[in-house]
């Protein structure tokens, strides 16, 4: 049997694929006896400790660190080479040596420079320190074997040296940490009779090149507000303050404060569209320099290479890592799973970038081994693309390239998915249509050759588009934009009026567009994102064409355009249970911050009613499957906002209070509907003394968290006045009288209101016993000819007050209130579930009015046939009054269209009543 190698023999074998280790070892032939003894073990940062003396000094700190570094290359080109560390132990490795060298030179230096001008201090007297920013590969922790380590140097606050050293002077903070910067870029950049330890490049600095070596927070705050750059927000994701030897006890302080510098210039507050833009300008320079230099072949800057697919990566941290603090992280093997989990890259995609850039920075690697030298090209000696081709596992060059030319094809394919201009060959006619043609002629006097091209592009009222159209261009809106914005705005309108006059409602679904353009003019960023998105914009002109109220939800919520982008928005049902994991990840993240949570909460909730709502527009969703979905959601939230709304309350007696939330109408027969008011009571049954006046406070919170206008809009209309003694009694009710006052108080509208109401949030002892309340006075005996009169009595005075004018009834039809619609139905089933629960209890059941109709059919109590037939008027009603209220008309028809639903719903008012 083969015997097993020993780190002489993976030595040997290894050795002829990096000339570099093989000069090294031959130079310090000591190493070869260190790697065979220590092959087998990763590096890390006590072993690193370890290769450096106990003591150093100004003088002996520049062969020490070389030595260093070549004791721990040597180990890890070792490592890697013999296929014994995986890509994740290599990059890691490398940033730990790197983050070892810099805190034992900044630790030297500063002691060196301390002792002759004293210790630096801010104006306050507080000790002050040099803090080094790892930006690029090494800030996110993905240093490769022979990289430059980019380098910002920065310290907190103006001041100067306290004099305490040996020359007593005074040096101000600026010049003591630009002697201690110079100093460490010499002490680990400069290249001596040892070599180098990395080569040191600052030009990622404020002004760069022309920049001061050093700056305070104040000076990097000013920059970032007045200077910084696009493409320095792409290099700031990466940045990371470096740890060193000593650290202050205000280092915690300083790096609180530095992120708040930090995530404001990179990570903004909204979806940042406009980010993938000033990428793809940057790309498209990248191209330009790599065209121009025939470097095709660069595997990290060339087409597919290394740089796309951090380009991609960074995108999407720069669009939403103000919004989703995940984001924020640094590594890019990290980035790209969250991307798929949020569904902005399919997991295929995924996959597919993340294995791309591990065979390429794998291949980084194997060129870099060859000479020690920082570079990304393909070699041309075929002996050195034959030892290339070895390193990586391939039988020959050829097989590698294969491998290599499929790899950057992927990329190279997915990065144009997310950054190729959706334009570029599009029909230029759009150019030359009604926008950016003479407006002027939409004027009565005019031509009417803009009217004529829209109608001759499929718009109905070519002449009110036109006027439409020049009011919006002739607008302060307009007019006062800024010249980047304008140019988006111009630029995205001719995309706009060709869409829109593709739907089945050109001219709603222009009009209705325009209006949420003009509402998001001044946030450049949506016009991005339709720039960027032309199935987006196709989407949003057909939600306009199908929906006034979806458009204005959309004008409301304007972040929620950002859904559109998923594809899946239609494929994929609501999952409440994954929903609230995720959010109260979230919500646990922003405590204590009351107004963050609550902001939270309306996101999520605006971002599942517009999936539900697209959902619907779209067909996937019966009324009654959407209402089902709107109630989860609508009791997830309550309970949510109930969890952390008792946090808010200082002095609490309990760790989980004794607190339940009833819903009653539309919520309590979970037939909610997207702008439906919530009707509540809070019930509590705790018999600490504190507990009223806690749940006095607890509900006055809740009200405020589920009702009040935020940033990010509210939640819920809560309606109260469903409690016990309506807008006169407690807010907060106990159990005990809920149940006193149900049972000799409450009027038999109050019984009716009860047939729809259930537990929705809170406590579930409490929830339960609710139920039984209910159950109990459900089922109490009835005389069944008083209850029809007290019923009817109700019925009369709603249809008084809301009902069709008899001048009018022969033409229009009120669904909800007139005589066989809606009201009636439910009024016959509260009228069955109080007179006859008491004989049958499974009328009950909150079951809905559809289901209890079917019930009642099969006991008796109701013709079954009537029962079906009412049933599919209800049905029927329920779905036409949805259409209505999406286009915000009123819930009103021609009678001749429902005349068998009016008839079947009237003669069961007969059948149980007697009489209309």
């Amino acid at each position: 049997m083969p015997s097993t190698p020993t780190p002489a023999d993976i030595l040997h074998r290894i050795l002829p694929w990096s000339r570099a280790l093989a000069r090294l070892l031959a130079a310090r032939p000591a190493l070869v006896d260190e790697i065979d003894s220590q092959l087998s073990a990763p590096l890390d940062s006590a072993g690193l400790l370890g290769f450096l003396p106990a003591t150093l000094d100004e003088d002996s700190l520049k062969p020490a660190l070389r030595h260093f570094k070549q004791r721990a290359y040597a180990r890890l080109a070792a490592r890697d080479l013999a296929g014994l560390a995986s890509l994740g132990e290599v990059t890691e490795s490398m940033t730990l040596i790197a983050e070892t060298a810099l805190a034992t030179a900044q630790r030297v230096l500063m002691q060196a420079l301390v002792a002759r001008y004293g210790q630096p201090r801010s104006e306050a007297g507080e000790p002050q320190q040099l803090i080094v920013i790892g930006m690029g590969k090494l800030g996110g922790r993905e240093l490769n074997v022979s990289s430059d380590i980019d380098l910002i140097f920065l310290y907190p606050e103006n001041g100067q040296t306290d004099g305490t050293g040996s020359n007593g002077k005074h040096l101000d903070n600026f010049e003591f940490f630009t002697r201690l910067g110079r100093g460490l870029i010499g002490a680990i950049g400069e290249i001596t009779e040892d070599g180098q330890v990395f080569r040191v490049d600052m030009r990622l600095r404020p002004n760069g090149d022309s920049g001061p070596l050093v700056c305070c927070f104040d000076m990097l705050e000013n920059y970032f507000i007045t200077q910084g750059r696009e493409w320095e927000r792409y290099a700031w994701i990466k940045a990371r303050a470096l740890p060193t030897a000593g650290e202050s006890p205000h280092w915690p302080a300083w790096m609180s404060a530095l992120e708040d510098l930090r995530r404001p210039f990179v990570f903004r507050k909204y979806l940042d569209f406009g980010s993938i833009e000033a990428m793809r300008e940057l790309h498209v320079q990248i191209r330009r320099e790599v065209a121009r230099k025939d470097m095709a072949d660069n595997i990290k800057l060339g087409p597919g290479g290394i740089r796309e697919i951090e380009f991609i990566a960074q995108a999407f941290q720069l669009i939403r890592g103000g919004r989703d603090e995940r984001l924020r992280i640094r590594p890019t093997l990290q980035v790209l799973p969250l991307l798929a989990e949020r569904r902005q890259l399919s997991q295929a995609s995924a996959d597919e970038l993340a294995a791309a850039y591990g065979f390429l920075r794998r291949l980084e690697h194997r060129l870099q081994y060859l000479d020690d030298a920082q570079t990304h090209e393909l070699p041309d000696p075929p002996a050195d693309q034959a030892l290339i081709a070895a390193a990586m596992g391939h039988a020959d060059y050829a097989a590698l390239l294969a491998e290599l030319d499929g790899h950057r094809a992927i990329v190279s394919r997915h990065f144009d998915a997310v950054f190729a201009d959706p334009h570029l060959g599009r029909n230029r006619e759009t150019d030359d249509g009604p926008w950016h043609g003479d407006l002027a002629d939409a004027q009565p006097d005019g031509n009417h050759r803009t009217a004529e091209r829209l109608v001759a592009q499929g718009y109905h009222d070519g002449a009110g588009v036109a006027v439409r159209l020049a009011a919006l261009h002739a607008g302060n809106r307009y007019q006062q934009m800024p010249s980047p914005a304008r140019k988006r705005f111009d630029a995205l309108m001719p995309h706009v009026i060709e869409t829109c006059a593709a739907t089945t409602r050109p001219d709603a679904a222009l009009f209705r567009v325009l209006d949420l353009l003009e509402a998001v003019s001044r946030r450049p960023a949506y016009l991005s994102l339709l720039l960027q998105y032309p199935l987006t914009l196709q989407k949003l002109a057909q939600l306009a064409a199908a929906s006034l109220w979806a458009a204005e939800y959309l004008k409301t919520h304007p972040i929620l355009l950002d859904e559109l982008l998923d594809p899946s928005i239609l494929d994929i049902a609501p999952d409440w249970q994954a929903f609230r994991q995720s959010l109260e990840l979230s919500l646990e993240a922003a405590e204590p911050d009351t107004e963050q949570q609550m902001n939270l909460l309306r996101e999520a909730h605006h971002s599942q009613v517009f999936r539900l709502l697209v959902q619907d527009i779209d067909g996937v969703l019966t009324v009654e499957k959407l209402a089902d979905h709107l109630s989860a959601l609508a009791d997830l939230m309550l309970e949510l906002a109930l969890k952390y709304a008792w946090r808010k309350i200082a002095r609490r007696h309990v760790d989980t209070p004794r607190f339940a939330i009833i819903s009653y109408g539309k919520l309590g027969g979970k037939e909610l509907g997207y702008a439906s008011d919530l009707d509540l009571i809070f019930v509590m049954d705790d018999p600490d003394p504190a507990a009223g006046e806690n749940y006095a406070r607890l509900a006055t919170r809740l009200n405020t968290w589920l009702s009040s206008q935020t940033t990010a809009g509210s939640l819920f209309d809560i309606d109260l006045r469903l409690r016990p003694n309506g807008e006169s009694g407690l807010t907060v009710v106990s159990l005990d009288a809920l149940r006193q006052y149900q049972l000799e108080s409450a009027w038999v509208w109050e019984h009716q209101a009860l047939t729809r109401a259930r537990f929705s949030a809170g406590d579930r002892k409490i929830g339960a016993a609710f139920e039984n309340i209910r159950d109990e006075i459900l089922r109490q005996p009835r005389d069944r000819a008083a209850l029809r009169r007290e019923v009817s009595g109700m019925r009369h005075k709603m249809h008084a007050a809301h009902a069709t004018p008899a001048a009018q009834a022969a033409t229009t039809f009120d669904l909800k209130h007139d005589r066989g619609g809606l009201v009636d139905v439910e009024f016959i089933v509260q009228y069955l579930v109080l007179g006859y629960a008491h004989d049958h209890p499974q009328l009950t059941g909150n079951l809905g009015n559809i289901a209890l109709l079917k019930i009642a059919g099969e006991l008796g109590l109701i013709p079954p046939e009537l029962a079906e037939a009412v049933r599919n008027a209800y049905r029927d009603y329920r779905r036409l009054q949805h259409g209505a209220r999406l286009n915000n008309a009123k819930a009103r028809v021609a009678p001749d269209n429902i005349a068998a639903h009016i008839s079947a719903v009237r003669a069961l008012w007969l059948q149980v009543f007697g009489s209309e």
